[in-house]
């Protein structure tokens, strides 16, 4: 069956170019055009990815993806922007967004993109018969797609999740943005690495004790993240 896009947009012009495009692409889409739409949308049209305007009627981008992400809707979110504001597109991934675009954008990247996390999402190679990681008090379980710090369960988004469990597979191990961004959100192009600071700030909240003075994902100046704590040998250099 065709994945279904809901693409919302003000903006006519926007909304019949994506469109076009991604019935090229072989997607079943349906457009609506303010925030509060989106909502009636749901149920009838059932979306596998929604593409969402930071600027929009009635119901904001930014609140239409808080709301979804409240209700624990975890349908994956790219959202669109015309603002350069950097402030603007974290707020996005702040409330949930998976990914997000300026304007303007070639269509094929955003194709690209649709086609990147629709990877990650119904790839999952050997998730079911993956051990549980134990990394000091901190539990991640494969299968079950489960995080618990000292026993506690610790709830994290679908991209959370795939970042942490991308890191506990590759544990003591120094990995850059850049690689984090190819391992987490499969791009094969240069991407933004502000995605991938964002999401650890988030992981920082969640798993550590103190997000200022972490004990599991550290920072390498210069280089990126890696993820250390109590029995994981460190890989990176002296």
């Amino acid at each position: 069956m065709k994945k279904k896009i809901l693409v919302v947009d003000d903006e006519p012009s926007i909304s019949m170019l994506i469109e076009f495009n991604l019935k090229l692409a072989g997607y079943e889409v349906r457009c609506v055009h303010d925030g509060e739409a989106v909502f009636d949308s749901l149920k009838p049209f059932r979306p596998d990815l929604i593409v969402l305007d930071l600027m929009l009627p009635k119901m904001g981008g930014i609140d239409v993806c808080r709301t979804l992400r409240k209700q624990n809707n975890a349908v994956p979110i790219i959202m669109l922007t015309a603002l350069q504001d950097v402030t603007d597109k974290i707020a996005g991934l702040d409330n949930g967004a998976d990914d997000y675009m300026t304007k303007p954008f070639s269509p094929q990247e955003l194709i690209s993109r649709i086609e990147a996390i629709f990877r990650r999402v119904t790839a999952q190679p050997g998730a079911a018969e993956e051990a549980p990681f134990e990394i000091g008090r901190l539990t991640v379980k494969p299968a079950q797609r489960e995080v618990s710090v000292g026993g506690q369960p610790v709830e994290l988004t679908p991209k959370e999740f795939e970042l942490l469990l991308f890191l506990c597979r590759h544990r003591g191990k120094v990995l850059s943005r850049q690689q984090l961004l190819h391992g987490v959100w499969d791009y094969h192009f240069l991407g933004d690495t502000r995605i991938v600071d964002v999401h650890i700030s988030h992981l920082r909240d969640k798993i550590e004790k103190n997000a200022r003075t972490p004990e599991y994902i550290m920072t390498v100046r210069n280089v990126g993240y890696k993820l250390t704590g109590p029995n994981v040998m460190d890989s990176s250099p002296a």
